[in-house]
């Protein structure tokens, strides 16, 4: 059967190419009648010596019209969906420059099609953004598409006047969220789209915990718990209602990791308990808490959980040694219908031995999140990334950013960083 999709999938290919040829065609014979030129047999001119690399339709023009200007009477003319795909290509800061120039090019900004295209073909895909408090105001970016440091300036001159000063928290699928000190109160911005929205601190003075914003196709969810009052409590802000909601902590306390966001799974937010280790779920839509009745791996010394949404999987990262001291690191995924931890991988050992050696043992500096087919290890105190490839089984380090001063102590907060157009905030 794939044999016969692939025929088929040529067959339509040289199809619309087939097509394509018949416009261009056309466009050159009525810019040659426009030109006094008439193609008649008597009349016929030795065939163009077309050289591979080189732009035919544009060097024809050229010899045959005296002119290199883009003639309107072909290009005003060009077919829409043509058009679309050139324009595809283009960086999205450039076509998002070019919005104001006509009403077409502004109606591609919320066209599927065209997203579709430039989302999978552009550069500006995929990010791994980097927080330092010594680079406040600028977010060195990497690029995981072709695996380089990127030096582009994040649009944050739209934000309201209450956002001169702003720390980054969380971000989800586009959206990223902003605390403002100076204003109690959150942000929720899509820099893309140019979307923001303040939300005030269900209370004030409190600390918040375990942060985790959700991005859904139809809002989003704030998570965090407090454990300022004599019992702890969970609060979730629902975009759809835009109000905060109180719920019931969990007991004892999850907090041993201010870095490490909940897992979204399954409409629940999952974390793992201080040891003795488990995982507890939190759901979403009802507030209720929840304990897997999952066996959880023997000796292990640290554990922190990522989730792929989009397959709907369930990862575990933890080390495995005793009294405190990890002498290797594995992956897990949950399995067995969610009743068992299946083990994926192992750190190979000379990387193991680097990892251990930054995070000094001290595991609650370890912070883990999903990003685009890759599981991240990071350490507050180091400015490297260790990352998983899923689909090759591979480990690998992502470097130090050049621009980051030689000095640099603690406080790398990392950040995946999927730039979308449709996520409104």
């Amino acid at each position: 059967m794939s044999a016969i999709k692939l025929a088929a999938n040529n067959f339509k290919t040289c199809k619309r190419f087939a097509t394509l040829g018949r416009v261009l065609v056309k466009r050159l014979k009525s810019v040659l009648q426009l030109k006094g030129q008439k193609t008649t047999s008597s009349r016929l001119k030795p065939p163009l010596k077309i050289k591979l690399g080189q732009p035919m339709i544009a060097k024809s023009l050229k010899s045959l019209t005296g002119s290199t200007d883009m003639d309107p009477g072909i290009w005003s003319k060009l077919p829409p969906e043509l058009l679309e795909n050139i324009l595809s290509f283009l960086p999205l800061k450039t076509f998002l420059n070019l919005r104001s120039t006509c009403k077409h090019f502004n109606s591609l900004v919320f066209s599927p099609s065209f997203i579709s295209k430039h989302s999978s073909d552009s550069p500006f895909s995929f990010f791994l953004l980097l927080s330092h408090p010594q680079c406040y105001g600028h977010f060195p970016l990497y690029d995981t598409i072709i695996g380089a440091w990127r030096n582009l300036a994040l649009p944050f001159s739209f934000l309201p006047p209450c956002a001169s000063q702003f720390n980054l928290l969380s971000s989800s699928n586009g959206l990223f969220l902003l605390s403002l000190p100076n204003s109690c109160s959150f942000l929720v911005c899509n820099l893309l789209g140019k979307s923001s929205r303040v939300i005030q601190f269900p209370f004030f003075p409190y600390a918040f915990e375990l942060l985790t914003l959700v991005s859904r196709p139809d809002g989003y969810k704030i998570f965090m718990l407090c454990s300022k009052f004599s019992s702890s409590y969970a609060f979730v802000y629902d975009s759809k209602v835009h109000s905060w909601r109180r719920y019931d902590g969990f007991q004892p306390l999850l907090i041993d990791n201010f870095h490490q966001e909940g897992a979204s799974f399954d409409g629940s937010l999952h974390f793992a308990t201080p040891e003795p280790f488990s995982v507890v779920c939190f759901d979403l839509e009802n507030g209720k808490w929840e304990r897997l009745n999952t066996e959880m791996p023997a000796e292990l010394t640290f554990v922190r959980l990522v989730s792929d949404i989009g397959e709907g999987k369930l990862y575990l990262v933890g080390g495995i040694g005793r009294n405190g001291i990890s002498r290797s690191m594995r992956l897990w995924e949950l399995g067995n219908g969610g009743n068992s931890w299946e083990e994926m991988e192992r750190l190979p050992e000379l990387m193991c031995r680097k990892f251990m050696s930054v995070c000094y043992h001290n595991y609650e500096h370890v912070y883990c999140f999903w990003h685009q087919g890759m599981i991240c290890v990071c350490c507050h105190t180091w400015p490297e990334i260790l990352y998983y490839k899923v689909s090759r089984r591979t480990w690998h380090w992502i470097p130090k950013c050049p621009s980051l001063p030689d000095k640099c102590s603690c406080g790398f907060r990392w950040f995946s960083f999927v730039p979308g157009l449709y996520a409104l905030a």
